[in-house]
């Protein structure tokens, strides 16, 4: 086939059938009408030989073919719109943007206070807004540049997107202080009996812990369970309960809430911490400021907890 043959338009149009597969959606979203939209795709299913979206009702499902080419037009398409919008620029201690991130609430305790202190100082009128990466769908809303950037441990964010490791954490045992078990190690049988607080964070790759105790053939005495990181603090300070958390959770909570750490008794791979955004916006100026923000910023708190370290 000779690219003559192709009207860039119709690219537009198969790449918002293949997000939206809806015609009347993707008809909106490009300023076109539903016929206009489905005059597009009946040119472009004879120029490429395929049917390439199957009316269902569930809506425009694409055809295995469909599948195979849309990223690779997705990422072309942004290449053109990359090379044609050589004007755009970002000045950070002049701009209004809200950033929209997603982490969870280890990320919002780890991250935040450094990043917005780095922000009031160098972009005073940016904002930040976070979300629950589990919350939403992440693929589409970093691809559509409705979520800017993501933080995690976030083993589904592989294809389309960048990825820059910030750090590498490993998982301990969190307790109060005074608790029977606050020593330097704890055996396998005193973890086992010890009654567990455990957090299931959906989504994230924290399921490892779960996983490793069930390949193990650890029964552990599971007192509570809860969705999410923030109440941790509060209710191991109050309580004899233990949970096996990312040490960064360690590093901010061990101090307000008076808590102690100990090894986990049994391996535990360690935890990459990785910052993600989609290949569609890697060259935006803004995206880029802010990623590299994050990252200095994070690099030099890790390194200032080096030198406090004995």
């Amino acid at each position: 086939m000779e690219l003559r043959e192709i009207d860039l338009n119709l690219l537009l149009v198969f790449r918002e059938l293949f997000r939206e597969r809806r015609v009347l959606r993707a008809a909106e979203n490009l300023g076109m009408s539903q016929p206009g939209v489905s005059n597009a795709l009946n040119r472009l299913r004879t120029l490429l030989d395929d049917e390439l979206f199957i009316r269902t009702t569930h809506g425009m499902e694409p055809t295995a073919y469909a599948v195979h080419i849309a990223d690779p037009i997705s990422e072309a398409l942004e290449q053109v719109r990359t090379a044609l919008d050589t004007k755009a620029t970002f000045d950070p201690a002049t701009s209004h943007r809200r950033f929209t991130i997603a982490m969870t609430d280890i990320g919002e305790i780890d991250f935040l206070p450094g990043l917005i202190e780095a922000t009031e100082r160098l972009a005073p009128s940016v904002t930040i807004n976070t979300v629950r990466n589990t919350a939403i769908n992440l693929k589409e809303e970093l691809e559509s540049g409705t979520v800017d950037l993501a933080v995690g441990l976030l083993p589904d964010l592989q294809t389309n997107f960048f990825k820059r490791q910030l750090t590498v954490s490993e998982y301990v045992c969190l307790l109060r202080r005074g608790h029977p078990l606050d020593k330097p190690s704890i055996t396998l049988d005193e973890f086992a009996s010890a009654g567990h607080l455990v957090v299931i964070s959906a989504g994230t790759g924290h399921s490892v812990v779960d996983d490793e105790v069930e390949r193990r053939g650890i029964v552990r005495n599971v007192k509570l369970r809860i969705p999410h990181f923030a109440a941790v603090g509060y209710l191991l300070h109050e309580t004899n309960l233990i949970t096996t958390v990312p040490k960064r959770l360690v590093n901010r909570c061990s101090g307000p809430f008076q808590l102690a750490s100990t090894p986990v008794p049994f391996g535990l791979p360690e935890i990459p911490i990785d910052l993600f955004w989609s290949a569609r916006y890697h060259r935006d100026p803004a995206n880029q400021w802010l990623r590299t923000l994050m990252a200095d910023t994070f690099m030099s708190e890790e390194n200032q907890r080096l030198a406090a370290s004995p």
